[in-house]
């Protein structure tokens, strides 16, 4: 792995680069193997960290690529400024969130990530630095945008924040006692909240099936937490826990373990409570709270499968709930958005509809569901999230992602020589 600092640095890794190529590197939250280059090189994106430039009264910053969120929100959000879209971790690079084109609970009001890039500066596959923007070069700008990481290596980028009044949330939050109340209460009301999630619990069956607790909230004004009783509104800090042992054994978590988590998760939910004050970490990320929380799936580890599915298809919603159900899948973390307006971009997952994430063990079978499963979210014409995928059909691929031969031709162009590869760009043929 390269750990470079200057430009020059990285320009000349990529001209260097062998027969393998090179891939960047964020901090590693991919479920899958985007990030990671069997018999090649790997450049250390954190190496390049810090922000470059930044004007507190329009929450425009540029921004070195491998800059966390996590480092972002401690630095600006005493400053009144917050990251325009965070997943449900904030350990993700700048650089992998613009690979990736991340989403988070806020994507049905102000889309994906890559909405709010500005311009950026990529190296190509010739060594040479591109000066990017949606408006002067469209096709680099939104194949790079969710492009896995394949176009090119991104230095930098410019990136409109937002602003918050405070460091808190003023959440509500409902009990749904099942699909269909909670998917009414999203479609009625999603739009009068900046941020929207339902935890599902996929191990309920019957008339009990995607039974959820949905949160919905906003920033507080600093007045309203000052309100509270809160003399500090804009401090921000998070907590880490211990990570839990590497020694524990891979069936801790069983249908019995997770049947009893999910029913207490669901059972301490308040049925309806209004204007809760919650922390970021709190409301956002909850798992970055345990340090390497994926330590308790034991050493067989887990999978993640996110899909998304346009808003006509909630028949597949209910459908895989109840396969998922069925298979009796040990899973405590599943969750359920809408999402809005999708980009230009190429490769990016985001569409209009509903999407479902969630965790399972690996265990027998599971593949030959998500298999069964991927073919029927193709013929509602929906997609998988590439940033979590470790085992989809390339031949399914093309069915999810339609441009994706516009994509290769663009990419062709920015790399002849194929210089940017990667074990997912292998996996997949996107390479």
């Amino acid at each position: 792995m390269w750990s470079p600092v200057e430009d020059d640095d990285v320009r000349s890794i990529v001209r260097e680069a062998g027969v393998n190529g090179v891939v960047a590197r964020g901090l590693g939250r991919s479920y899958g193997d985007a990030a990671q280059n069997a018999g090649g090189g790997v450049i250390d994106g954190p190496a390049r960290s810090g922000i470059l430039d930044l004007n507190l009264r329009t929450g425009i910053a540029r921004i070195l690529a491998g800059t966390s969120l996590d480092d972002l929100m401690r630095w600006l959000v005493p400053l009144g400024w917050f990251v325009p879209v965070t997943p449900g971790t904030r350990m993700v690079t700048v650089g992998g969130a613009i690979a990736a084109d991340i989403h988070g609970k806020n994507h049905h009001r102000k889309g994906s990530w890559c909405d709010h890039v500005l311009s950026l500066r990529l190296v190509d596959g010739r060594g040479e630095v591109r000066d990017v923007n949606p408006q002067d070069d469209p096709e680099v700008f939104w194949a790079t945008a969710g492009g896995m990481g394949l176009t090119g290596i991104v230095l930098d980028a410019t990136v409109q924040l937002q602003a918050v009044g405070s460091s808190k949330l003023l959440v509500d939050s409902d009990r749904a006692s099942d699909l269909d109340d909670v998917m009414s209460l999203m479609i009625d009301g999603d739009d009068a909240y900046d941020y929207s999630v339902a935890w599902i619990d996929v191990m309920a069956k019957g008339k009990h099936l995607g039974r959820s607790v949905l949160d919905r909230g906003r920033f507080a004004t600093r007045e309203e937490v000052l309100a509270s009783g809160d003399t500090r509104p804009t401090d921000y800090s998070t907590h880490v826990l211990p990570s839990p042992p590497d020694i524990l054994p891979s069936g801790l978590i069983n249908k019995l373990t997770a049947r009893a988590f999910n029913e207490l998760w669901f059972r301490k939910a308040p049925v309806r409570r209004r204007d809760a004050l919650m922390g970021i970490e709190q409301f956002f990320h909850p798992l970055d709270m345990v340090a390497e929380w994926n330590r308790v799936y034991g050493r067989r580890g887990f999978l993640q499968w996110q899909y998304v599915v346009p808003d006509e298809a909630g028949d597949f919603v209910r459908s895989s709930l109840e396969r998922i159900a069925a298979a009796g899948l040990p899973s405590f973390l599943a969750v359920l958005k809408r999402m809005g307006t999708s980009n230009p971009g190429h490769l990016s997952f985001p569409m209009p509809g509903w999407t479902l994430a969630f965790d399972a063990p690996v265990a027998a079978g599971l593949h030959d569901l998500f298999d069964e499963l991927d073919r029927e979210v193709v013929d509602w014409g929906g997609r998988l999230y590439l940033a979590k995928d470790s085992r989809l059909d390339p031949d399914l691929l093309p069915k999810m992602y339609p441009r994706l031969d516009e994509w290769r031709d663009i990419r062709e162009k920015l790399d002849p020589d194929h210089r940017f590869r990667s074990d997912m760009g292998r996996r997949l043929g996107l390479v």
